[in-house]
């Protein structure tokens, strides 16, 4: 069990987005949450890996492979996230915004080849050399999401990261992602609109046409 959220309340003056809420999420799976636009979903993400506003309070307890990473900050948390946009930086190359992710421990050509080696790992090594905006679509969202594992997080947030990919590519990208979550044994939380993004068999939580707490098992 990596990721534990225990009785988690977040709020703003003006009001609670959201109220005592529970999950855990298992090494290698996915917890999906779906829910309208403005409902809370990304607040909650933030809260996780520690981003979240001053506007916004926020109690209970949030657990990394047994400790509590409530108070720590970001760097210290071990959690990546993965937004709808691949952020990737247009004036470094390929390897270079791979190689940004990496620790500092790590000299300037161990980062290269592991950059290089990484891309090599996964059929983008023709690409290591090209600008973000030389490559497609599906390229530079494997780039990304590459990044933040090579960052070694625990555990990954999933915000809404298929949602700008068109259908064939959402498709064959949302494979990619989960393949590498499973592999890799990262608890990651994902959330999205569309339930076609759910992994089959997974954790679902409908926020918050149902309770917060109540989870269901997706069979799609």
């Amino acid at each position: 069990m990596t990721l534990s959220v225990q009785n988690l309340t977040i709020s703003s003056r003006q009001a609670t987005l959201v109220s005592d809420m529970t999950f855990t999420v298992e090494n290698g799976k996915v917890l999906s949450i779906m829910g309208p636009s403005g409902c809370g979903k990304s607040t909650l993400l933030s809260a996780i890996a520690g981003h979240l506003s001053p506007d916004f309070s926020c109690k209970g307890e949030i657990t990394v492979s047994g400790t509590n990473i409530h108070h720590l900050p970001p760097e210290k948390r071990a959690v990546g996230i993965l937004f709808q946009d691949d952020l990737l930086f247009p004036h470094l190359n390929v390897w270079q915004n791979l190689a940004f992710g990496l620790p500092d421990t790590m000299n300037a050509s161990e980062k290269k080849n592991r950059a290089l080696n990484t891309l090599q790992d996964i059929d983008l090594g023709d690409i290591a050399f090209k600008a973000p905006d030389q490559i497609s679509g599906g390229q530079r969202a494997r780039v990304s999401l590459m990044r933040t594992l090579l960052s070694h997080p625990k555990v990954l947030l999933l915000d809404e990261p298929f949602s700008k990919l068109d259908k064939p590519l959402r498709k064959s990208f949302r494979a990619f992602v989960f393949k590498q979550i499973q592999n890799r044994k990262i608890a990651a939380v994902m959330v999205t609109h569309d339930e076609d993004d759910v992994p089959e068999g997974s954790a679902l939580i409908k926020w918050p046409s149902l309770d917060e707490s109540g989870m269901e098992e997706n069979h799609a």
